[in-house]
């Protein structure tokens, strides 16, 4: 970003632990000064299986500060705004990072639970942003990065939800750059691929499960799930930011982790081909 002698303030959400965590603490080591927000502990969630790990523990390691946000509340992006203003006085930087994975098949997602998926994953950025969106134009200035993923760009099997979550962002994001260019806010899309992580929450399920799909759903469960142990770094996402924020003219896209890298670009094939691929790579078939 321009040289400027203010320090330049940065917000990251979903800064508990994991991709936002790392993103956070690369940018305080990078001297800005950064907020991280975390969603107060809940009980439960409308059908949605829960790993037992509240935010509270979660952000007790953390080294920023953490403001309480829930992306799905208008009301507590509002808070939290008001309380950014009054805290910075103002904004630099927006990491649109809070989101929830969700696997299942299509036909056992309830329309209730999509809307949960889209509600965290999508309208939440627009929420956090809209609202983020003053500070920003009265800055003269800043950065939008929303943090994305492969399943934007590739659709995973039994990620219908969370697929097409990811899949508006971009459409969202696209559209956004071009909107507020003019206010000199550049908006970047981050898309990693599997990501390791031993305390990452595990995927939310629906409610019912349907016997038809249990074989297929569980070994592509299984594929999807194994790059919490086997992914690359977290580290590697939060650095791909930091070099957007200081870059002066940075891209729309930014593509992170070999799998990000070269699967899209299985899509030159016939679609034939490409559809053996992945159902190869998510051992669709097999028995």
């Amino acid at each position: 970003m321009g040289a400027t002698s203010r320090t330049q303030v940065a917000l990251v959400t979903g800064a508990a632990g994991g991709v936002g965590r790392a993103i956070a603490l690369a940018l305080q080591g990078a001297g800005f000064t950064v907020f991280g927000t975390s969603r107060r502990p809940e009980p439960g969630g409308a059908g949605f299986a829960r790993d037992g790990r509240s935010a509270a523990r979660r952000a007790a390691s953390i080294e920023v500060p953490l403001l309480s946000l829930d992306v799905r509340s208008d009301q507590s992006v509002r808070a939290l705004i008001e309380e950014l203003r009054a805290r910075a006085g103002h904004l630099d930087v927006l990491v649109n990072n809070a989101g929830i994975r969700f696997l299942g098949a299509a036909e056992e997602t309830t329309v209730e639970e999509a809307k949960q998926v889209f509600d965290t994953n999508f309208f939440g950025v627009h929420r956090v942003t809209a609202a983020a969106l003053p500070l920003l134009r009265e800055a003269g200035a800043g950065r939008i990065v929303n943090i994305s993923s492969l399943s934007g760009l590739n659709a995973l099997p039994f990620g219908a939800l969370y697929s097409a979550s990811k899949w508006a962002l971009e459409a969202y994001s696209e559209s956004l750059r071009h909107e507020l260019k003019p206010f000199g806010i550049r908006v970047s899309v981050v898309e990693p691929g599997v990501i390791r992580s031993s305390t990452r929450e595990a995927p939310h399920r629906p409610k019912t499960a349907i016997p038809a799909y249990e074989r297929a759903r569980q070994h592509a469960v299984e594929a999807i799930t194994r790059g919490d142990a086997t992914g690359m770094d977290a580290a590697r996402v939060a650095g791909c930011v930091l070099r957007i924020l200081q870059t002066a003219s940075p891209r729309l896209r930014y593509r992170v982790g070999p799998d990000a890298t070269w699967l899209p670009r299985l899509k030159l094939l016939s679609w034939s081909l490409y559809e053996r691929g992945i159902r190869w790579r998510y051992a669709l078939d097999q028995g």
